[in-house]
């Protein structure tokens, strides 16, 4: 008896159908449009937490599509598109993860697209048209590179671990955070600092990297990109017993999760 996909798994596969088209067509407005004369459009939380023109016109090529495509699905956006929506579904969008990379034409910057349905995220794209790169995680369904397949690492000995990490931009954090890591970095193999969450999140998927951490994220720098690291096989969340948030995002292979977030819970890498 042949299988018959059902309702939801449909309706999974609709939602990343459009987050692929939205990443995709963004990312080539990114890396096309880009200007020579590219400045700060805006700042945010500090003076170096920029906006630039580019991140406003991603975002509204994505939520237009959106819109088009599913107008009653919500829509939670860095550059400020909120819609309650009413359907169940609701996107949470990164037009540009990485600005300041992009500020500065480094490669590591990506968008970041992922759909909720009831809550719960169920699809994740990120696309990083400077490394060629698509991931896409669907719940239940794995985590794939260019539709290809993936799994995180399996988990090394802690002094042996290379972790990612990334640093906010109010001076207060920044202090903070570097007193985490001067105390964790003669504990683990290197730490590295690439400046997009969404890429650090997918390269540990990808076995790039062996853990990840870091504190100030909102939901639209870690939605897809947590996804795609559970989907690869690692386990991600916040303070112990707690998911990934605002307040703490962890993500390792079991083995180093549980003691790379109990000594980060230790460090107070939680708070400034």
């Amino acid at each position: 008896m042949p299988y018959e996909r059902t309702a939801v798994e449909d309706l999974d596969r609709e939602l990343l159908e459009i987050a692929l088209d939205a990443a995709e067509r963004a990312g080539a407005l990114l890396r096309d449009g880009r200007p020579g004369d590219l400045v700060v459009a805006a700042t945010k939380t500090s003076p170096i937490d920029v906006v630039t023109e580019m991140d406003i016109a991603a975002e509204k090529l994505i939520t237009g599509l959106i819109a088009e495509r599913r107008p009653d699905d919500g829509l939670l956006g860095e550059e400020g598109a909120s819609v309650q929506g009413s359907s169940g579904v609701r996107w949470v969008i990164d037009p540009l993860d990485g600005t300041v990379n992009y500020l500065y034409g480094l490669p590591s910057w990506a968008v970041s697209i992922a759909a909720q349905r009831d809550g719960r995220t169920v699809v994740g794209v990120v696309v990083a048209p400077m490394r060629r790169e698509t991931y896409h995680a669907v719940l239940g369904g794995g985590a794939h590179v260019n539709g290809a397949a993936v799994r995180c690492r399996t988990a090394p000995a802690f002094e042996q671990a290379l972790i990612g990490t990334g640093f906010g931009y109010l001076t207060e954090r920044r202090a903070a955070q570097a007193e985490v890591v001067r105390a964790l970095l003669p504990r683990v193999r290197d730490i590295r600092r690439g400046g997009s969450a969404a890429i650090d999140l997918c390269d540990l998927g990808c076995g790039r990297l062996d853990g990840y951490y870091e504190r100030g994220l909102n939901a639209w720098d870690y939605a897809a990109g947590e996804l795609f690291a559970r989907e690869a096989g690692a386990l991600t969340g916040g303070r112990p017993g707690q998911p990934a948030s605002t307040e703490l995002t962890v993500a390792a292979p079991a083995g180093l999760f549980e003691p790379l977030q109990g000594l980060l819970d230790e460090l107070g890498a939680w708070h400034d």
